[in-house]
């Protein structure tokens, strides 16, 4: 993650001043921003990462993460937040699970005012890496760069590569999820960076994440930005009618170690220093900030300290709320600023800068902000209107039809400002009236917009409406006299009805049992009814024979005249052909088969044709009598 803080001099208010536009993400976009994707290769002993603008985030890639749908959503590796604690409401996610040695980056400019020689700054960052084994340049990374484009320079104390084995930096941990390859976790981080002296100065923060060099491990980052470019430090600019004091030091470090101004004594060895009562203005405080090992420079940062601090609190533009869903209200938080709400009813958090609010009716809220010294009280309201719209969907008819049976389905909605209806989440063009006829199958909902603005989606209800299926002639079956013989009709249906019922032992059974007593013909019609009340006609016909015959003809000519091209078995009451074989003389399979449904064979070997010549076949069969059938004989085949 990647937070960043300036340090000002001036009046303080609840909003930011003087930040890069959008560098917080707080838009809930990528504006001011640079996406960049590529690949990762290794090039000799180096990583190579090549990156180039995409014009916009890019899919799994470049991801956004809001308070408003993923507020308490954790990291499936690390388990830790995906989205920044620092009250922001937006984080991204560099990267994915992917693999496929993607690279991603993301890259922001700014320049320092040109007035400001004192300015530092801080990012934060947490990263999820598969451990594949591999050599240092071949595993997945994450590049933190920040450069002094005006100098070219690379700010080296601030610039770092993270890769999961090997990697000289610590603080990374094993996921309990880790399967047969390892993943590697580092929780939120800070790394310091003093831009003092470098007013005017463009700077650029590139961060790049890559996957494995050989496509199958992944890496990500997360990135976010503090939205505050407040004073020196939080507290160093109090309010005049401030008690006390609470000085903040940038987040992140080791250690902290207080000073007065002579470096003579040491105030505190905490991030936060209290200050009871508030020193004299003009006072100026030093902070020692000893960084992690491995995370950045020894800095030494000043807090001047001035009585000049106003608050004023931003309650934000009046809201509506529909159906009580949620909605924000205030704006981003700063630190050293105490929050209240009143009424605190239907609040998430009235303790918070910015919490949710779903009010049942429309309610004035009134915020209050105060130093937590307790000075500077200032207060703004907001107001949250409340607005229902009736949703109740009505279905008039079926949701399941046949097109012919004259059935219909009319779905309905109470009459509002506006109403549209849509099919499989498309508009339908013109349909705006409460009442729609439905004459597709499909998902229906409707959006109903209320005169207050409120626009609000219908539950969806799901319309079939079927086509019967046209009735097909099933193959002739053949039946040896009194042998029980399964016959089969299509399963598409929910009830079957073979008429006449003779010779059947269920004629309401897809596959009926045939047993008749001698020699005959039967055609049967087969109703098929579908759930939706379709009926669907087929039709069989059943020819009864004395006894189980295999045919196969003595001669085939394939010649591709369309007659006698291909040499197969004749059979009439075989239930399983288990081989039908076709030998040369040299006693080579030529052909071999054993599917009823057979085309036979061509005369060919090979795809090569074969001339004329005298062929011996085999066959083997279990007839419906259950009984076992061997014949063979012989073929001639004509040129």
């Amino acid at each position: 993650m990647v937070l960043l803080i300036f340090f000002l001099h001036g009046c303080y208010f609840l909003k930011a001043q003087n930040c890069p536009a959008n560098i917080d993400f707080e838009a809930g976009n990528f504006n001011g921003w640079t996406c960049h994707t590529g690949s990762v290769a290794a090039v000799g002993s180096d990583n190579v990462i090549s990156l180039f603008a995409s014009g916009g985030p890019v899919y799994d890639q470049h991801t956004m993460f809001s308070a408003a749908s993923d507020a308490g959503a954790r990291d499936y590796y690390g388990d830790f937040p995906v989205l920044c604690p620092n009250g922001s409401r937006y984080s991204v996610k560099l990267g994915n699970t992917s693999g496929g040695a993607q690279a991603e980056g993301l890259s922001y400019e700014f320049t320092i005012p040109a007035n400001r020689n004192t300015y530092s700054l801080i990012y934060h960052y947490a990263v999820v890496f598969q451990d594949p084994a591999h050599q240092p340049f071949q595993q997945p990374r994450l590049v933190l760069e920040v450069w002094n484009v005006t100098d070219n320079e690379l700010i080296d104390c601030s610039s770092f590569t993270f890769f999961p084995n090997g990697s000289p930096l610590p603080g990374f941990f094993m996921s309990p999820r880790s399967d047969s390859t390892p993943v590697w976790c580092k929780d939120w981080s800070a790394v310091s960076i003093n831009l003092n002296q470098k007013a005017g100065k463009t700077i650029k923060l590139f961060f790049k994440t890559a996957d494995c060099t050989f496509r199958r491990h992944f890496g990500y980052a997360y990135i976010d930005v503090n939205t505050e470019c407040s004073s020196e430090f939080t507290g160093a600019t109090y309010c005049p009618d401030d008690t006390a004091v609470f000085v903040t030091a940038p987040y992140g470090y080791q250690s902290y170690t207080w000073f007065n101004s002579t470096f003579t004594q040491v105030l505190g060895n905490q991030q936060i220093i209290y200050l009871n009562p508030p020193p004299p203005p003009g006072s100026v405080l030093a902070v020692e900030l000893v960084p992690y090992d491995g995370y950045g420079c020894r800095d030494t940062l000043y807090a001047n300290m001035i009585d000049t601090l106003k608050l004023k609190a931003d309650a934000g533009p009046d809201v509506l709320s529909c159906n009580q869903q949620s909605v924000f209200i205030g704006a981003v938080p700063a630190p050293g600023i105490s929050y209240s709400w009143s009424p605190p009813t239907a609040l998430s958090n009235p303790q918070v800068a910015n919490p949710k609010a779903s009010p049942p009716v429309t309610t004035q809220y009134v915020l209050t902000v105060r130093s937590l010294g307790g000075g500077c009280v200032n207060t703004d309201t907001v107001i949250v209107t409340a607005s229902f719209v009736d949703t109740t969907l009505i279905l008039d008819g079926k949701s399941l039809f046949c097109i012919n049976n004259g059935d219909s389905a009319v779905l309905k909605v109470q009459p509002s400002a506006s109403v549209q209806w849509a099919r499989n989440n498309n508009i339908i063009s013109g349909a705006i009236q409460p009442v729609y006829r439905v004459t597709q199958s499909g998902s229906y909902f409707a959006i109903i917009t209320n005169s207050d603005g409120c626009s609000v989606k219908t539950r969806t209800e799901q319309i079939d409406i079927e086509t019967p299926r046209p009735g097909i002639i099933y193959p002739l079956q053949y039946v040896v006299k009194n042998i029980a013989t399964p016959l089969q009709a299509r399963t598409f249906g929910i009830s079957v009805l073979w008429k006449p019922s003779v010779w059947l032992d269920d004629p309401t059974s897809v596959n009926p049992i045939f047993k008749a007593p001698s020699e005959l013909e039967q055609f049967y019609t087969i109703d098929i009814r579908t759930a939706a009340g379709c009926l669907t006609v087929d039709t069989q016909m059943v020819k009864v024979i004395k006894e189980v015959k295999v045919y196969v003809p003595t001669a085939f000519t394939p010649n591709n005249d369309g007659l006698n091209d291909y040499i197969k078995p004749i059979m009439i009451g075989i239930k399983e052909l288990q081989y039908f074989k076709i030998f040369n003389r040299g006693g080579q399979v030529v052909y071999n088969s054993s599917s009823q449904n057979q085309r036979g064979w061509d005369g060919k070997i090979g795809g090569e044709i074969q001339p004329t010549g005298v062929f011996v076949w085999m066959f083997k069969g279990i007839g419906w009598d259950k009984q076992e059938y061997i014949q063979k004989g012989t073929i001639v085949l004509i040129r």
